[in-house]
């Protein structure tokens, strides 16, 4: 291991807008803002919504500041991928931003049910070979609905896989999804500024391969 990674661990230990499953697995199993991340942590009663698999967090830093009163929280297991999202949002005093370290399976050991508003997947693994690793498919939404407002809420996904743009508007009606905005091509029709605006790391070299970007609003 790297020592800018070891660094970037010890740092991340001292950040206080993120949450590391490794401090409560062991030390705490019962996660302390669980049903409270309005009260304890924002201090309003603002919406929230999750960023899941975040990488650096471009997309949660992004939306937070074009948004102060909504409420984002990042998600990713990696934590010298966290390192960054967590640096840039304290340097410019972010309070609407925190950062969890988990997998996405065990999302209602710190979330309540309700507590979630809406879900931003971008630019996923499309797991071409395994329908229950795709992080917008039955066994992954039943995760979400555990935790969005009324058991329902919004899906926002960005990806450069056909597969998977093609597999979740196939079988939405057959889930009771509903596709709220299709957007094939997010760099030739018109769309929500935040999709183009925003470029992630893997996103820059999609396109730099001519891959199409695509975007599915969803209701689950």
């Amino acid at each position: 291991m790297s020592k800018n990674k070891l660094a970037r661990f010890a740092e991340n230990k001292t950040f206080g807008n993120l949450f590391q499953h490794t401090d409560y697995d062991r030390e705490n199993p019962n996660f302390p803002l669980k049903g409270k991340w309005r009260s304890d942590y924002f201090h309003n009663d603002n919406p929230i919504v999750l960023e899941l698999g975040c990488g650096k967090g471009d997309y949660t830093i992004a939306l937070a500041t074009r948004n102060p009163d909504i409420n984002y929280i990042g998600i990713d297991r990696k934590g010298a991928r966290l390192w960054r999202g967590c640096k840039t949002a304290l340097e410019a005093e972010m309070h609407n931003v925190a950062f969890l370290r988990i997998t996405i399976d065990k999302l209602s050991e710190y979330f309540a049910s309700g507590e979630v508003n809406e879900i931003w997947v971008t630019f996923p693994d499309p797991q071409i070979k395994s329908e229950r690793k795709r992080l917008v498919s039955p066994r992954f939404v039943g995760y979400y609905r555990n935790i969005l407002n009324d058991g329902r809420g919004v899906i926002n996904l960005k990806t450069d896989s056909r597969e998977l743009y093609s597999y979740v508007k196939e079988s939405a009606e057959g889930y009771g999804w509903h596709i709220l905005v299709d957007v094939e091509n997010v760099y030739q029709e018109e769309c929500d500024p935040i999709l183009t605006e925003v470029q992630t790391f893997y996103e820059q070299m999609w396109l730099a391969e001519g891959r199409t970007i695509s975007y599915l609003k969803i209701e689950v």
